[in-house]
């Protein structure tokens, strides 16, 4: 027997109006759901994943959006109605009932002056005629099946008292809160821990087959599809380029997109090998090249050489804050965010910093840079003890010691040129004196990591995620620096992208010789750029060695749990 399809989009394409101008977002896609399957869509950003779920529910400003034809044919139990002719008052009673979503970003999906248990109880109200004690009954029912500890303090709790993973399971539980039929996932995982992210995806998965749900799941990381999905659909400028089964896409992808999402993933390659990309698969027009060589030739493997003489020594450094306090204001415990770490960083070494959010990691790379006050400890850097030094001694260090920020974005300031926030550092320091020559600097550098001179006056908005890392890591590298800390700076991009700036990042560092310190909770792109692996957690350094000793043979049981959590397994 034939199963009817939950959610059937048929021919659709989305166009969008700026400024006059017309550009088409999604180019005839066809795409079916039936009920109790799971159906990833991949791609990177701008690939048209989102536009096609948001346009599942109508949630696509009109304009600038304009739905130009095509069905979005949904089974609403009471019969099949095309979303797209739908008045506003059949949507109201689908969204959140028939249809539930989770944003990628559950700090911007929820109220921050509302508590969470709230939130979820008036999403219940909304679509369930009951009282607001079995509203209150069903959320703290619905906080124990999403696993959040202790329920009853989460739900007088606000968002910003909740670790990323528990505010996305607040808006699991907010999404299931009236049983859908279809749960749109929208990159849920992306920016969280490789334990919390296995978490997610089981619970998702564990919630789809205890309701019989359709669910869409949209990632970038064919490795997150590979643990969840029963069939995927790729998605590659607007189109659908390939679908499968999960097993078939990922043992014999046919379309060179596909391949190329697949090999790009630095699990799957030695340290020092260049990594493929995208554009080693398809020319500029979306044509096929010849497959790149399975084995890439000699000078494309890159190994950092370190020396034996000692860049960076911390010892015994501690950096406490204030927990509880007393009705005075006196603090009676606190929060020890490093605990006790003592390590050593040779020249020309490159250490990767791992371990889940709360573990201290960026706590002691902000420590180091003097960016975050210490308790206690000492820090030595070439044989100079920061921790007590005169604000002139650290002024005159800091052209030496650079950090590049995870997102990009919120540290470029939006009114300033790229050109502009590049030279600044030259100008502040007095290396560059003349400001044509200055422009001559930031041009070199726009180039080294693969941008045009031409984008010097143009603004940060105006830029990709990845192209905007360019402009910091270009920025960081404007003074020739010694050592640098990489702060989760690949973590939120695109596979793909991901690929280009770990090749970039290896190049410079060939050609400037730089000492880095890289911090990830992605322990794959770890062992991949790092020599060593320092393993935190809870403030202590809690395992380190030769990267692929501790990626391959890892002696703690909590490394050993990072590395069992990272998705689609080690490779």
């Amino acid at each position: 027997m034939a199963i009817n399809p939950l959610l059937e989009i048929r021919q659709l394409c989305v166009d969008f109006t700026s400024n006059g101008n017309t550009s088409r977002a999604l180019h005839h896609v066809d795409l079916t759901v039936n009920p109790g399957e799971i159906v990833a869509i991949v791609g990177e950003s701008g690939s048209g994943k989102s536009v096609t779920s948001l346009s599942v529910l109508r949630l696509l400003p009109q304009p600038p959006a304009i739905y130009c034809s095509g069905q979005i044919l949904f089974d609403t139990g009471n019969g099949v109605t095309d979303l797209l002719k739908a008045d506003e008052e059949m949507l109201q009673s689908l969204r959140g009932s028939r249809i539930a979503m989770i944003f990628q970003e559950p700090m911007t999906s929820l109220n921050p002056v509302l508590t969470c248990g709230y939130q979820v109880t008036e999403a219940i109200m909304q679509h369930r005629k009951i009282t607001k004690e079995e509203a209150r009954e069903r959320a703290l029912a619905l906080f124990e099946k999403v696993q959040l500890p202790d329920p009853g303090q989460m739900f007088s709790r606000y968002p910003h008292q909740l670790s990323g993973g528990q505010k996305q399971r607040v808006m699991i539980a907010m999404a299931m809160s009236c049983e859908p039929s279809l749960l749109i996932c929208d990159e849920p995982t992306t920016a969280l821990d490789v334990t919390v992210q296995k978490n997610i995806l089981l619970l998702i998965k564990e919630l789809q087959q205890q309701n019989g749900m359709g669910v869409i799941f949209i990632t970038h990381d064919l490795g997150v599809v590979a643990e969840i999905a029963d069939r995927v659909v790729v998605m590659y400028r607007g189109r659908i380029v390939e679908e499968n089964t999960t097993a078939a896409l990922m043992n014999q992808p046919a379309h060179p997109y596909t391949r190329a999402l697949l090999a790009c993933r630095p699990a799957r390659h030695p340290k020092g090998e260049r990594l493929p990309v995208v554009s080693d698969f398809m020319d500029a027009d979306g044509n096929e090249k010849p497959p790149p060589s399975v084995l890439p030739a000699a000078e494309d493997h890159f190994i950092s050489k370190s020396s034996d003489a000692t860049l960076l020594k911390v010892e015994d450094l501690h950096v406490y804050y204030p927990g509880r306090k007393t009705f005075l204001g006196k603090v009676t415990s606190y929060t020890r965010a490093v605990d006790h770490v003592s390590f050593e960083l040779k020249e020309g070494e490159t250490l990767g910093l791992v371990g889940e959010s709360g573990c201290g990691k960026s706590t002691l790379g902000r420590a180091i840079l003097q960016l975050q006050p210490a308790t206690g400890g000492r820090i030595f850097y070439k044989g100079t003890e920061l921790l007590g030094a005169a604000p002139s001694t650290i002024r005159s260090l800091r052209r030496d010691m650079q950090i590049i920020f995870q997102d990009p974005y919120s540290s470029l300031n939006p009114r300033i040129s790229i050109g502009s926030a590049i030279a600044e550092p030259l100008a502040v320091h007095g290396i560059i004196k003349d400001a044509r020559q200055r422009r001559e600097k930031v041009n070199e550098l726009l180039e080294k990591v693969n941008l045009s001179p031409d984008h010097y006056n143009r603004y940060p908005h105006e830029f990709s995620g990845g192209q905007r890392q360019r402009i910091v890591i270009a920025r960081a590298l404007a003074l020739n620096p010694s050592f640098v800390i990489c702060d989760e700076s690949v973590s939120a991009l695109d596979v793909s992208v991901q690929a280009q700036v770990l090749n970039l990042l290896n190049d410079l560092k060939k050609e400037f010789g730089f000492t880095a310190i890289f911090i990830s909770h992605d322990l794959s792109v770890v062992r991949y750029i790092s020599d060593r692996i320092m393993v935190m957690n809870k403030g202590k350094i809690e395992e380190s060695g030769l990267a692929e000793e501790v990626y391959n043979s890892p002696q703690s049981a909590y490394t050993q749990r990072l590395i069992a959590s990272i998705p689609g397994g080690k490779a």
